[in-house]
């Protein structure tokens, strides 16, 4: 059975930092692209980040962009997500998810094969 596991969410206030991880496991992830995405209360599920398998192509939503780093080292099953200088607008449900393409600019969420549970990320001003 696949499993996406998420850890490393919490709340933090205005310009402080947190780091997502995300460990696969049931398969071997190796060729699978790995993404975040984020869903605020009320609000429909977005994308984040993407990196490809190998850790060496990687895509950020604008907002995102200079603040946010998506690394997978050694192309292992686990995939982090550096957060700094948070903003209220990040808070969110965190999702880890994957799929078998890489979409370049058009990440959509139905587009991914499996989906962790999601954690938490709250930031406050």
């Amino acid at each position: 059975q696949v499993q996406l596991v998420e850890s490393g969410g919490g709340s933090v206030q205005t310009g402080g930092s947190l780091r997502l991880s995300c460990t696969g496991s049931g398969r071997t992830f190796s060729s699978y692209t790995m993404a975040w995405f984020r869903q605020a209360p009320g609000k429909e599920r977005e994308f984040v980040s993407a990196i490809t398998w190998s850790g060496g192509i990687t895509h950020y939503t604008e907002s995102v962009t200079g603040r946010f780093t998506i690394s997978k080292p050694n192309a292992k099953n686990t995939m982090f997500l550096q957060m700094n200088n948070l903003k209220p607008e990040d808070t969110a449900v965190y999702y880890c998810a994957a799929a078998g393409g890489w979409y370049g600019s058009d990440w959509d969420s139905g587009a991914m094969d499996y989906w962790g549970k999601g954690t938490l990320v709250t930031v406050s001003s």
